[in-house]
């Protein structure tokens, strides 16, 4: 009565099953990254910009700031 109309219709769950295993893999890595590696703009963090990050959380000191600073900005 279908005639074998039908007989692609097997296939087509795995299909939908990939697509949708793929979809939830890339939002995992979005999810993931958390924008560490990134500003926003998929532009990479200067030196600078990690270290007044990492002030403003705490992880180091006034001292070590300013001195990390004073490093990165006489390397040639």
């Amino acid at each position: 009565m279908h005639g074998g109309s039908m007989a692609g219709m097997g296939w087509l769950w795995l299909v939908g099953i990939v697509v949708l295993a793929l979809v939830v893999w890339a939002a995992m890595r979005v999810a993931a990254d958390g924008g560490k590696s990134r500003n926003g703009s998929g532009v990479s963090e200067s030196p600078e910009q990690v270290l007044k990050g990492r002030f403003a959380r705490g992880e180091i000191d006034e001292e070590e700031y300013r001195s990390r600073v004073t490093a990165l900005r006489d390397e040639p």
